[in-house]
Parts: C-alpha cells; sequence; structure tokens
C-alpha cells in the first residue's frame, strides 16, 4: 500500500495555493519545515499574509495548536501556563500547561523577537529539545514545528540565540503589480471563506511518525554530498555564517523536500531551500545567485522533473502588466522621477519573471523580452515610444 500522508500534504498546498497568491515557494517551505521538525520565521512588512497563512496552514492539520502574539511586557504564563496553586499550597512550584505552548504540536508566534528574556530562555530549549521543565519535572512537549512571523530581522545579540532556533528564514514581501488584478480576487475569495469551515485535511500524528522514520528512508548519493559540500564552502566563502549544526540539520529539510516529490534520494532540485538560510536580508540576493544555476541546471536536465507550479507568473498576467507599462510610458504629459523609476522597476521584475521560465518557457517569452528591452531602451535613449 502506498503512502497517502505526500498527497494528503500536496491538498494541504493546494488549499492553501487557492487562498494565498503568489506564496507557492512560502508554502512548500512550511510544510517541509513540519515534515523534518524544524522551524521557521517568516519576515517581512505588515499586510503580507504572514499570520493569516499561517493560521490558515494550522487549521489544515488535526493538531493542537497554540498561538500568541508576544510583546515585551508577556509573561511566562501566558505562554507557558498559570502556576498550579494546588501543587504550591503543599511546597510544589509547577504550571499548568494544559492547552499552553509545551501541550502544542504546531505553534505560532507573531512577533517573536519582541519578547523579553524570561520568554527567550525558556523558549530556546523548548524549541531545540522538545523539553520543558516545570518545577522538579521536565515535561516532554510534542511539538512538531513552530513558526515565527516578525516585521524585522532582530539586531539585538540577545536575540541571536533564539533567531538561530529558526533554522529557515522566509521572506515575505508585497505582490508585484502583475499580481494585482488577481490579488483583488484572492483577497476577496479569502475573506469569504474566512466565513466558511475549513476541515483538516492531514493528522499530526501522520506527521509525527513520518518524522521519525524520515532520515532512515531516505538516500542520500555521494554526489548529492558533493554538490552540497561545494555549496556550503561558496556560502561560507561569500561570509554568510553557515555552522556545522545548521548544514546537518538541513539534511531534514532536504529529506522532507525529496519525500512531498514522492522521492527517496533528494537531489539538486531540493538546494532551493539553501536561499532561505540568510542570517541578514542582504545575504538573500547573494545566496540566489548561488543557488539558481544549480537549480537552473538541474531543471535542464531533467524536465520530466520540474516542480509543478514552478514556472511562476502566468504568461498572460506578465503580458497585461507589460502592456499597462507601455501605456503609461507614451502617455503625454511625462512622468516624475519617481513614476519613471517604479516603470523601470517593473520591467525588470517582467524581465526577471520571463527568464526563469527555464525548462517550461511558453513561445511567446523571447517576443514578451524582446518587447521588455524595447521599452528599457526607449527609455535611456530619451522616450522614443511612439513605434512600440
Amino acid at each position: 500500500m502506498s503512502d497517502p500522508l505526500p498527497r494528503r500534504l500536496a491538498d494541504v498546498a493546494r488549499a492553501l495555493e487557492e487562498r494565498f497568491l503568489g506564496k507557492n515557494e512560502i508554502i512548500r517551505l512550511l510544510l517541509i519545515a513540519t515534515l523534518a521538525g524544524e522551524h521557521a520565521v517568516l519576515i517581512g512588512p505588515p499586510g503580507t499574509a504572514k499570520s493569516a497563512l499561517l493560521r490558515t496552514y494550522a487549521r489544515l492539520i488535526e493538531a493542537s495548536y497554540f498561538e500568541y502574539l508576544l510583546t515585551r511586557f508577556t509573561e511566562p504564563s501566558e505562554l507557558f501556563g498559570p502556576v498550579d496553586l494546588g501543587a504550591f499550597r503543599e511546597g510544589h512550584y509547577e504550571r499548568r500547561t494544559e492547552g499552553m505552548l509545551p501541550e502544542a504540536e504546531l505553534v505560532f508566534l507573531d512577533e517573536v523577537f519582541k519578547s523579553n528574556s524570561a520568554i527567550l530562555n525558556a523558549l530556546l530549549t523548548l524549541l531545540n529539545e522538545r523539553r520543558f521543565r516545570s518545577g522538579g519535572k521536565t515535561v516532554h512537549c510534542p511539538l512538531l514545528s513552530a513558526f515565527g512571523a516578525s516585521n524585522e530581522v532582530p539586531m539585538d545579540e540577545t536575540l541571536a540565540a533564539v533567531y538561530d532556533r529558526f533554522l529557515l528564514r522566509i521572506r515575505s514581501d508585497n505582490l508585484d503589480a502583475y499580481h494585482f488584478q488577481d490579488l483583488l480576487q484572492k483577497g476577496l475569495d479569502h475573506e469569504i471563506a474566512e466565513t466558511a469551515s475549513m476541515s483538516p485535511l492531514v493528522s499530526a500524528r501522520a506527521i509525527a511518525d513520518r518524522q521519525r522514520t524520515l532520515l532512515a528512508t531516505t538516500s542520500f548519493s555521494e554526489d548529492f554530498f558533493s554538490r552540497y559540500k561545494g555549496l556550503v564552502f561558496q556560502i561560507r566563502a561569500e561570509g554568510i555564517t553557515l555552522s556545522d549544526r545548521r548544514v546537518v540539520k538541513l539534511l531534514k529539510v532536504f529529506a522532507a523536500s525529496a519525500y512531498l516529490d514522492g522521492r527517496t534520494a533528494p537531489d539538486s532540485s531540493d538546494f532551493f531551500v539553501l536561499k532561505h538560510i540568510w542570517n541578514q536580508q542582504d545575504q538573500a540576493p547573494l545566496l540566489e545567485a548561488m543557488v539558481n544555476p544549480v537549480l537552473e541546471a538541474h531543471d535542464r536536465e531533467h524536465p520530466e522533473a520540474r516542480r509543478v507550479g514552478s514556472v511562476g507568473i502566468g504568461i498572460e498576467a506578465l503580458a497585461a502588466e507589460l502592456e499597462r507599462i507601455r501605456m503609461v510610458l507614451v502617455a503625454t504629459g511625462g512622468l516624475s522621477d519617481v513614476q519613471l523609476f517604479s516603470q523601470l522597476r517593473a520591467l525588470g521584475e517582467i524581465k526577471t519573471a520571463l527568464s526563469g521560465q527555464t525548462g517550461q518557457r511558453d513561445p511567446r517569452s523571447p517576443e514578451l523580452l524582446k518587447r521588455v528591452d524595447q521599452l528599457l531602451d526607449a527609455t535611456f535613449r530619451g522616450g522614443r515610444f511612439a513605434q512600440l
């Protein structure tokens, strides 16, 4: 009998992708982190669906769930449970953890880096070792994975330890211009769906069972290890800190990525997760520059195995946005420097999206790329748009 878990996890991904536009890679990373038993943090400006995505994800998994918005005034009892007064009268200091973080299988901590030292110290052991000290007892925590959300990367050195517990750092940005119309419709659908019931599609028990056997049922080839070693040393050479501990932990992430695709052996396509191990956000472009060529080479060699949905933006949306930009540029009256820069940036985004459609490129892509270059050339030559 085949393993039904990958299919159920794929159902979870589809349910989320239907509600959250342009978040496919983030959704895959959430599934990978959960399956690998690792933690992830979403970082980005307010209004980029970080909290909504994580809450919806939790609703699709049949698990005990704990969520809390942290501030510097948050007290330990708000996360770990109140003191057990009955036990306290008998001389024992214990917490009542029912329904609190120590007994949760999925955890979402909003504004996770705004908590105080008392919270952070207790979180460190729980996130890393799945243990919580309650008085004289050590409580085993059934935590599958914890997710954090924050508007910014923590700069305070006192937060470095808890930040390090989140193996994957995922950027959540506003959508690009060519997503805008679909964004409005998806947003409307999501508001309507909020009032509708949503049933879990997979159980926490099934995920926990797979976590325990994931590495034992995964085969790592010598070629994979060799490629991984090369990327690790290239990343370190760029000045991006990647400890040996995190290097080893990432093996579980690669195994989880392969498992989601129904493979027992990771391959180069799974290296996409390395784009999300930055320590500071300005390191993300460096990681992409190192990892993307590896991914593109794998797609050229194995076009049949290209991940569904990896092509990215639909060609129709790109063509429509390109036409909108052309109309703006040819309009009379001229543009301010800010407006012109905005259109140039949008053209750059379209060119990147079209260029990234390696392996399954739409036949119309070359023509659209030519039109992008014509608009860019006309812009820099002084605005000769009539022929465009």
